[in-house]
């Protein structure tokens, strides 16, 4: 009888050292029951050729395709006479040049005759403005024996997430050799719930995903394997919430007649609906005694800040500390000045002038003097200073808080779990937390779905901000719209206003062996300098000459970038080169122009929220995108989404579609590869929403999962250490 290997048991005892290491390797695979979970991308049909039409430039690919032609030329190189098999193969989509060079040619010549079908796996590349694939792996899909081919794949041929050392055909063979294991496969989902759902049992799902019959198959196994990824991390959020009704903290109310009535009293506008309702719903959670995890999403420019400030002086009305980590000291700085002049001398707490009921507003940095430090830490571990705005300084050890009873977060896909943590640490009971986006990036936007954090919001664009025009430049096909461009900027300047002009790079010696790797054609084709320091040199002595032009970028001391700011700020210069440094929360009001060099390298939500810098006065703002790509270039399509459309919802859900979730979990930031293999963020929203109501009760009545020993083998697989530390954290 033939042995069966166990779900933990290695991949080398299965399939042998050296394959086992390969696949270790390369895509992270070391026991039977990870070989089991990596499912194909897609299937081949083999009455149907897959298509070439759409091949990506630079990327692994796996295709079926027929030969249509091969030759062999022979050629005079630097080591004499050379050999070189060219050929083309077609799948009625499109047609590809294969090629073999030296000692490599003799056996593809053999096997690939015309006429012949076989999978070709291989890096797409550019050779005389034509695809090509150098040196393919290939198998032989033998037309004259059907035998072979079900033997080998049956009707469907699954193509699996491949590298180069590891084609598809190898990762098929590998799991035939594992598949009888599936019958050890310990079932996460409890029967109730997968019988009332009508879902596959979990061994026949994972035989179907990977040996399918048909379409329908494929269909069935899929929606179980979902439901298996979308049900195990709903349990292991619910748990987490559940978790944190546990936790105690201290409620926190204001007081009447406190700081927080002094301020409202003194803003010259009136809030909008939208940041009534977000505040109330912050308030109420501020008032519980469990800590409040919440996330703010809102519009670039919809007053995030000024909502997170009101509820940061709830805090101090009921005796406690509240905390701004900001991700960057330009824009902790930014943040600093706002919220001490939105305050006025409510932020002048001990100081001659201050307010009866005011506090102090510290500003707590990396780069801050000696005294400056020594000054604010004194500040915070006195409780004389009721707010403080830091960069990850904040973090540090020798930080200490008088009574840390919030933190607020901006910006959050930017921190680290542990840095996150580490400052929630520094409360005497666990402080509330607010995390605030303006980007529901892809990560964001997955927690947001999933939720461990309750939602809010502000979708809705204070009175007075003005409309932001948004135009793409292509550079390439019409370079007089670039003229215009500039034009145009000068026109906005002898209005009396600024503008922005962001690059991709700094272009400092750190940039030059970049530069230096750049090819003679890049060179040919005077692609414009698309560095800040080359872009403001040319600007200075070209189309915009007699303007004050400033650079802005993260390798400046942190001195200068605030003195540039602080400049920009006051209307001492005219145009700002910069890098991304200015994308999130600098408000100069008066600058009403952007434009954004090599746009086409920017992700959709970034240009979003770059774009959201102008435009925040009573001005119109115009927003260029620069680009020197064809129009019909995916990244050309991305950049008349943008144009078209200033919803940043509407945006993130592009930029999500194309990017994909990554790991919900965190990849970047807990160094796990990906938990979701077939669940996708976008697509399966009901299947999400079904599966957090299930865990949601799972959990209420079982905290614990004692009646459930196969789920809880699920969610220890899914909670490694390293994520599950990011849950506790998060």
């Amino acid at each position: 009888m033939e042995r069966v290997p166990a779900l933990d048991e290695p991949l080398k005892k299965s399939l042998g050292p050296a394959t086992a290491k390969v696949m270790a390797e390369a895509l992270d695979l070391h026991t039977v029951g990870d070989l089991l979970h990596h499912y194909p991308r897609r299937y081949a049909e083999r009455g149907e050729l897959t298509t070439l039409a759409d091949l990506p430039l630079d990327e692994h690919v796996t295709v079926v395709a027929q030969v249509a032609d091969a030759r062999v030329h022979t050629f005079n190189g630097s080591k004499g006479r050379g050999q070189r098999l060219e050929v083309t193969i077609t799948d009625g989509s499109g047609r590809l040049q294969l090629v073999f060079f030296g000692k490599g040619v003799h056996k593809p010549h053999h096997d690939l005759l015309p006429g012949t079908r076989a999978m070709f796996a291989g890096k797409v590349s550019l050779f005389n403005r034509r695809l090509q694939l150098a040196h393919p792996s290939y198998e032989l899909l033998r037309g004259d024996s059907e035998e072979a081919v079900d033997v080998w794949a049956g009707a469907l041929i699954p193509i699996y997430p491949a590298t180069t050392k590891l084609e598809s055909w190898k990762i098929a063979k590998a799991v035939d050799a594992v598949l009888p294991s599936v019958v050890d496969a310990v079932d996460p989902l409890p029967d109730a719930l997968r019988e009332g759902r009508g879902l596959a049992e979990l061994p026949d799902a994972l035989r179907l995903v990977h040996r399918p019959r048909t379409k329908a198959d494929i269909a069935t196994a899929r929606e179980r394997l979902k439901w298996d990824e979308a049900f195990v991390l709903q349990v292991a959020l619910a748990r987490r919430r559940h978790a944190d009704t546990q936790l105690p903290a201290v409620a926190r109310r204001p007081v009447p007649e406190g700081i927080l009535d002094a301020f409202d009293a003194k803003l010259p506008f009136t809030l909008t609906d939208g940041q009534r309702k977000v505040s109330k719903e912050i308030f109420d959670d501020l008032a519980t005694d469990h800590p409040m995890h919440r996330l703010l999403q809102g519009e670039v420019g919809s007053g995030k800040t000024l909502v997170a400030l009101r509820a940061m002086l709830a805090v101090v009305d009921s005796g406690g500390q509240a905390a701004m980590l900001a991700p960057t000291e330009v824009l902790a700085q930014q943040h600093h000045r706002s919220v001490t002049e939105m305050m006025g001398e409510l932020a002048e707490g001990g100081m001659l002038g201050g307010a009866d009921r005011a506090t102090k507003v510290v500003l707590l940095t990396g780069s801050m003097g000696t005294a400056a430090r020594r000054q604010a830490l004194l500040d915070l571990v006195t409780g004389e200073a009721g707010v403080v705005i830091g960069t990850h300084a904040l973090i540090e050890d020798k930080v200490q808080f008088h009574d840390l009873g919030l933190v607020v977060v901006d910006e959050q896909h930017r921190f680290g779990v542990e840095q996150r943590d580490a400052l929630r640490g520094k409360g005497k009971q666990p402080p509330h937390l607010l995390v605030m986006t303006a980007t529901p990036i892809p990560r964001t936007v997955a927690m947001t779905v999933f939720g461990d954090l309750e939602t809010s919001v502000l979708d809705q664009l204070p009175a007075g901000r003005s409309p932001i025009a948004t135009h793409v430049v292509p550079a390439a096909d019409k370079p007089h719209f670039l003229t215009r461009a500039w034009e145009r900027v000068r026109e906005e300047v002898e209005k009396g206003h600024q503008a922005y002009v962001v690059c991709p790079r700094i272009g400092d010696e750190e940039d030059q062996k970049k530069k230096a790797k750049a090819s003679a054609e890049d060179e040919a084709e005077k692609r414009p300098p698309l560095a800040v320091l080359d872009v403001a040199e040319k600007l200075r002595t070209g189309p915009l000459t007699g303007l004050r032009i400033a650079v802005l970028h993260g390798r400046m001391h942190p001195d200068d970038k605030d003195d540039v700011m602080r400049r920009f700020a006051a209307g001492e210069l005219d145009v700002l080169v910069a890098t991304t440094v200015i994308e999130v929360g600098v408000n100069v009001p008066n600058a009403t122009a952007m434009v954004i060099m090599d746009a086409d390298r920017f992700g959709v939500s970034q240009l979003h929220q770059l774009r959201g810098r102008v435009g925040r006065g009573s001005a119109p703002g115009l927003c260029l995108l620069v680009s020197e790509m064809p129009e019909a270039t995916p990244a050309r399509q991305r950049l008349a989404a943008v144009a078209a459309t200033l919803d940043g919802f509407e945006l993130s859900r592009i930029d999500l579609e194309q990017r994909r979730e990554g790991d919900v979990l965190g990849q970047a930031q807990s160094g796990v590869r990906s938990s979701l293999r077939v669940l996708a963020v976008i697509d399966d929203e009901e299947v999400i929403a079904a599966a957090r109501e299930e865990a949601t009760a799972v959990v209420l009545a079982d905290p614990d999962l004692t009646a459930h020993p196969g789920l809880r083998t699920a969610l220890d697989a899914l909670l490694d250490k390293d994520r599950e530390e990011y849950l506790e954290k998060g």
